[in-house]
């Protein structure tokens, strides 16, 4: 709950365990989504009091939520939760639960997250925010209004190589923006005989791979600053598939397959943004790359811990050009508290710095911004993307308005 509403529920001490004299409290974290993120963020809050240590408290998974009762209910048993339930009101009036975190589809970000929000909970949200800007804006006035910490789960912020660029940035190093440009491309979805899911139909997505991949437009204003202006195209490769639960029978995919949009941001940069989802070949290949006055620096996420950077004053000049950091030194973020250097991160362990932050924060009061992404992040991440699809749609260049 938000730095002003611990007193209302009250935290549960985890006993005899202590750390520096002081008593380790838990916290309770109640879980809409049990799949692909409902594992990546429960390994998150089970992981992180071993790596954190001492950690601002202890995460307890009081229940998870799901549509399949069969499914939700294994899902309890595998990650460890002490309860499960088909309906998520069940979590948001559950007094045990501190921590509210939706990582269920797109159409149950929303209301769930604002009724939790009405109960004082804090909030983690799985990205896209929601389906559209307007969505996203709702959720924003409310989390605002209740005084709860509220965090979108742009989990890309939390590779140390990520917010190594951010440092390198904030310090004038690559001086004046030029250049951002970046790629995230997968083939999950080329086969034209993979039937619908939920990331295919608009009225629960919002959107296709626009939404789906808005960690490269998260990524653009969090390193290079506020977009001004985009212009964007979509194309749907594959216009019908197999209903899952009827193959024989088609449905209408009506969101897109692949973008590319170009991007103009206030400060001068400009750039470009494409995500596809039938790259053959390409399994999460996310790149970008940033072009400054003094130097460049580009990241590939498939080999995340290591940053490239090129700076023109060092001496002797690198004949070869970009030279590789391997961000796994003590010094670099988050690694104090994983491994030894040379000792590589993987993409999971996000989840578990993810994890510390949103349990400091609810704890502590400790604040998000800027380095880890909010609401506020979410809503404007959603009305970049709007501003795409629209211009996909008329052709014509839209200018952003938050």
């Amino acid at each position: 709950m938000g730095k002003d509403k611990k007193s209302d529920v009250g935290f549960i001490t985890a006993g005899k365990e202590s750390s520096h004299g002081k008593e380790i409290p838990e916290i309770g974290i109640g879980m809409l989504g049990y799949a692909f993120m409902g594992k990546a963020h429960s390994n998150g809050y089970l992981q992180m009091p071993l790596m954190f240590w001492p950690p601002p408290a202890r995460p307890k998974l009081i229940k998870i939520c799901g549509r399949n009762e069969e499914a939700v209910k294994e899902a309890a048993k595998h990650y460890g939760y002490e309860g499960y339930t088909t309906d998520w009101h069940d979590i948001i009036e559950d007094e045990r639960v501190q921590i509210f975190d939706d990582n269920g589809p797109n159409n149950v970000h929303a209301e769930p997250c604002i009724e939790a929000a009405k109960v004082g909970k804090d909030i983690i949200c799985e990205k896209p925010l929601a389906r559209n800007a307007e969505e996203a804006k709702e959720m924003l006035d409310v989390v605002k209004r209740a005084g709860v910490k509220h965090c979108c789960a742009y989990n890309c912020r939390m590779v140390p190589a990520i917010r190594l660029s951010r440092k390198i940035i904030d310090e004038g190093r690559l001086g004046r923006i030029y250049h951002f440009r970046a790629q995230y491309l997968q083939e999950w979805i080329a086969n034209p005989e993979l039937p619908m899911v939920w990331r295919t139909v608009k009225e629960v997505s919002g959107s296709g791979a626009v939404g789906d991949f808005s960690h490269i437009v998260d990524l653009a204003r969090y390193l290079c600053g506020e977009p001004g202006a985009v212009q964007g195209v979509l194309r749907t490769f594959i216009k019908e598939r197999p209903l899952l639960d009827n193959p024989k029978k088609k449905g209408k995919v009506d969101v897109d397959d692949a973008f590319v949009a170009t991007i103009e941001f206030e400060n001068g940069a400009i750039g470009f943004l494409e995500g596809s989802r039938f790259c053959i070949g390409r399994k999460n290949y996310l790149y970008f790359e940033i072009n400054g006055e003094k130097g460049s620096i580009f990241y590939d996420h498939e080999h995340l811990n290591y940053l490239h950077v090129y700076f023109e004053d060092e001496e002797p000049q690198d004949t070869e050009g970009f030279r590789d950091i391997s961000v796994t030194e003590t010094y670099h973020p988050f690694i104090k508290h994983w491994w030894p250097q040379g000792h590589i991160n993987s993409w999971g362990h996000t989840f578990v710095n993810q994890a510390y932050h949103i349990v400091d924060a609810s704890v502590n009061g400790t604040s998000f911004s800027p380095y880890i992404a909010t609401f506020e992040d979410g809503y404007k991440a959603m009305v970049i993307c709007d501003a795409i699809i629209k211009s996909a749609e008329t052709g014509k260049k839209e200018y952003i308005k938050y």
